[in-house]
């Protein structure tokens, strides 16, 4: 039990207390989130990124692993939260919120933190793929979903195009392949970005949750919390052998797969008017029970 308090304390409680900061900073200081949401999307995630890719030892084999990993763990939960939600006879639009929240896990301002916490830098760099792998299936697949297929191919590729974390990759890989190096100027600079992603993506978190409203909608929210919290951390021990996953690499897919749902599911549902309240609700409880879940998680993983 001292063990699991302690995982709790040093891995997840962090997190919590930075997010509840920024909760706080929205209730009573009127932070608004979507300016914070802007800076942290289109300057500091991908600096971010592309520190993590090309300071990294990962190999070609272990992004190809884990990049596998990732996009069967997203499709394989979502046909499961899909059957299980027609077995519960769930309306057609709450079916599209249910896979929606699912499939989004925060494997970005939450998953990073926490491997950062648990397996260190390696395993912030082996979570960065993740992260961007399953943002880039939230970002295309969650439109489809959302908008129960009324999204075009052309709206979901010109949204794509938009991710500046897919340039942030490309370049990463490039700069690998070639053997190049920042000027150190603009080194320390991506550095500096990179470094402050984290925690304001913690405090963006909290805005978001702040800023929304919730409501409840029983059989579906105990669906979607369930699949996100236990069938994703189950999926993953699962899956990541079958894709040669090991040490490090296993720790963090698992982890990744079992964090809550992301906030970016509420931004897609609302766009799109496919019960964004719902969705909220799924973020907001996923988020407030998932210690019960990576804590005893972290324990069996070794953390």
């Amino acid at each position: 039990m001292n063990d699991l308090v302690a995982l709790f304390i040093n891995n997840l409680f962090p997190i919590l207390l930075i997010a509840g900061i920024g909760y706080f900073c929205g209730k009573y200081l009127g932070v608004e989130p979507r300016p914070i949401s802007r800076i942290i999307f289109y300057v500091f995630s991908p600096c971010l990124i592309f520190n993590l890719i090309t300071t990294s030892q990962l190999t070609g084999g272990d992004i190809i692993r884990m990049v596998g990993f990732t996009c069967t763990l997203v499709l394989v939960i979502s046909l499961l939260s899909l059957g299980f939600g027609k077995l519960l006879h769930l309306e057609r639009s709450m079916l599209a919120a249910v896979v929606l929240t699912t499939m989004s896990m925060n494997a970005g301002n939450f998953g990073l933190s926490l491997n950062l916490f648990s397996f260190g830098e390696k395993g912030l760099a082996q979570a960065s793929i993740f992260f961007v792998t399953s943002s880039l299936l939230t970002n295309v697949l969650g439109v489809a979903i959302a908008s129960l297929g009324t999204a075009s191919v052309k709206e979901s590729l010109r949204r794509l195009i938009k991710v500046p974390m897919i340039y942030a990759v490309l370049i990463a890989l490039i700069f690998i392949w070639a053997g190049w190096q920042l000027p150190l100027p603009l080194q320390r600079t991506t550095l500096l970005l990179g470094d402050a992603s984290i925690p304001a993506m913690l405090i963006l978190l909290g805005l978001q949750l702040q800023a929304n409203h919730r409501e409840n909608h029983l059989p579906g929210l105990i669906l979607a919390n369930s699949m996100r919290l236990i069938g994703g951390a189950a999926l993953g021990l699962v899956l990541g052998p079958i894709f040669g996953l090991h040490g490090v690499a296993l720790q963090v897919g698992v982890t990744q797969a079992a964090t809550p749902t992301a906030v970016i599911s509420t931004v897609i549902s609302t766009e799109f008017d496919s019960e964004p309240a719902f969705v909220t609700s799924a973020v907001f409880t996923s988020t407030i029970l998932c210690p019960l879940t990576l804590t005893p998680l972290l324990y069996y993983l070794g953390a």
